[in-house]
């Protein structure tokens, strides 16, 4: 069973930076795909960024390219998700994943979650 404990939420001016991790515990984390995902009030939960286990293949959504940048550092068994130039519109609540995936944009593939840490970007 793996853990995954998500931190570095907070609350940012647009135009500012947050440095999301996710901490994994209880698994092989250098052999799960890592993926970050969001979910606004009132909204469905969407994809932001996954990356394999090689850290070799990344995805984004459209709506955070050139903005966002996903790593992981298996040594460590944590993921991270570099978020620049925020805009009011990234507020949501961001939860990371872990699994062994064929499709990396699809969440329900995602075997485990984190909890959630709160964005919340002010125009």
């Amino acid at each position: 069973q793996v853990q995954l404990v998500e931190s570095g939420g907070g609350l940012v001016q647009a135009g500012g930076s947050l440095r999301l991790s996710c901490a994994a515990s209880g698994g092989t984390f250098s052999t799960y795909t890592m993926g970050w995902f969001r979910q606004a009030p009132g909204k469905e939960r969407e994809f932001v960024a996954t990356i394999e286990w090689t850290g070799s293949r990344t995805f984004y959504a459209d709506s955070v390219k050139g903005r966002f940048t996903i790593s992981r550092d298996n040594a460590k068994n944590t993921a991270y998700l570099q978020m620049n130039s925020l805009k009011p519109e990234d507020t949501a609540v961001y939860y990371c994943a872990a699994g062994r995936v064929a499709r990396m944009t699809s969440g329900h593939e995602y075997a485990y979650w984190g909890q959630g840490t709160q964005v919340t970007v002010s125009s």
